[in-house]
């Protein structure tokens, strides 16, 4: 579906002194398979956002070898944009009705059902009649969510999908989206929001200085890593990491989970401050697996 190696990625911009070269990815390198809901996470100025428009082929590399649904998405070919749907934080909408804005975009995608439209209008309470531009920030988003769910394509994108929805519509759009991932699709969301969107994302991928430092499934997570809620402060030693919560510390440790759920945002917290450690619990019980 996606295949990514090597990618080196710079920004150049412009100062008094002329034009400075900022990199951004370096050697980065990300497989994504389908059908999954990938959850990319990062810190402000990790770069999801640029990676998402790389990929979706909006960004082009500098080097490395990208591969999107079987081609290079800088070439921006016809057949494979129409199997892509990107939904970006910040957006525009025209002056147009909603069923206007359909029949002008929905052509471009060959999969396009109006009768889920329909079902997502319906669900997030869109009048397809009204006018786009007078609508809320929340339900321009939701409009663009039902649509983009409706467009069936085989790679859905979505940066911080949440921003702006109220508490009913983030669960709706939870629903919708487990809901409508087929066999041959897959989602990214990219997102700050986790704890909205927890329980649908899985894989994990996690973004920092560059590189992709964690890419697992919830179930290989919870094989290789732990979490506690204990009264008292953890001994450093057999600990990965710990967060002050209501009732005590939440705790991570190396070693399966005996049960417990593990709290994505102490998940990536975990990963951001111990990630040497954690790439090579990773990396070392992987190479175990293939020697057996």
């Amino acid at each position: 579906m996606v295949d990514i190696h090597n990618l080196t990625f710079s920004y150049w911009r412009e100062n008094k002194r002329g034009k400075n070269k900022y990199p951004l990815f370096d050697n980065l390198s990300l497989s994504l398979k389908s059908p999954n809901i990938y959850g990319l996470l990062g810190r402000n100025g990790a770069g999801k956002t640029t990676l998402l428009k790389i990929i979706t082929g909006q960004l082009f590399k500098n080097y490395g070898e990208i591969s999107v649904l079987g081609a290079d998405p800088a070439k921006r070919l016809p057949g494979m944009l129409s199997r892509i749907y990107f939904l970006p934080e910040v957006f525009y909408l025209p002056s147009l009705r909603g069923y206007e804005y359909v029949k002008i975009h929905s052509p471009f995608y060959p999969e396009f059902s109006e009768e889920a439209f329909r079902k997502n209008s319906q669900e997030f309470d869109i009048d397809p009649d009204k006018r786009l531009n007078s609508l809320s920030y929340g339900q321009k988003k939701k409009f663009l969510i039902g649509f983009g769910l409706a467009t069936r394509c085989s790679l859905i994108v979505f940066d911080e999908p949440t921003n702006g929805l109220d508490i009913p519509s983030k669960s709706q759009f939870r629903r919708l989206v487990s809901n409508s991932v087929q066999d041959n699709q897959t989602f990214i969301i990219s997102t700050h929001q986790v704890r909205d969107l927890e329980h649908i994302i899985d894989p994990i991928i996690i973004l920092d200085t560059g590189k992709v430092i964690l890419n697992e499934s919830m179930e290989r997570i919870s094989a290789e890593l732990s979490m506690t809620i204990q009264r008292d402060e953890p001994e450093e030693t057999n600990t990965l990491y710990s967060e002050k919560t209501l009732g005590g510390y939440a705790v991570i440790k190396k070693g399966p989970s005996g049960g417990e759920a593990i709290d994505i945002e102490i998940l990536f917290n975990t990963v951001i401050s111990n990630r040497e450690k954690v790439i090579e619990i990773f990396n070392k019980n992987r190479e175990d697996k293939n020697e057996a």
